[in-house]
């Protein structure tokens, strides 16, 4: 978030529209990570028992467009090579482009580790929504120790 802020400060001659909607999933992501952690402390938060799953889905979504979205109008490239740094219109329209450069590489690599994260939060909230089992559907297994209330 205080990256993709940093390089709409920056901007001189105004920003690529990649750039407003990584700050959009970077907001968006901090406001439902208030929700969520709320909802994992006290589950009755959740107005439904499925709305954690449909902001994780929705998040994931957000964060693999925002990634795919950048990746490719990045086109990356060193940062040091200037007549990439100053063809490129993410990374052209700032004072100190390889500064702009790097921030929208690091800002790339975040979209990505933010989708890996969202993505582990959604398969666990695909089985806390289902009831937790892990069992596969027609199988029927026990196996391991007795619970406590059988010894």
């Amino acid at each position: 978030m205080a990256l993709t802020g940093n390089m709409i400060a920056e901007a001189v001659g105004g920003n690529a529209s990649i750039v407003n909607y990584c700050m959009f999933v970077a907001v968006i992501s901090m406001l439902a990570l208030f929700y969520l952690f709320a909802v994992s402390i006290k589950p009755d938060f959740a107005m439904l028992p499925i709305l954690p799953l449909i902001l994780d889905a929705l998040l994931t979504l957000f964060f693999l467009i925002g990634g795919i979205a950048l990746a490719a109008e990045l086109d990356v490239h060193s940062c040091g090579n200037s007549g990439y740094v100053h063809a490129n219109h993410v990374i052209n329209g700032s004072k100190n482009p390889g500064k702009r450069c790097h921030e929208a590489q690091a800002v790339c690599a975040f979209l990505w580790f933010g989708f890996a994260a969202y993505m582990g939060s959604l398969v666990f909230s695909a089985l806390g929504a289902r009831g937790g089992s892990m069992s596969m559907p027609g199988r029927k297994f026990r196996g391991g120790a007795p619970a406590m209330s059988q010894v």
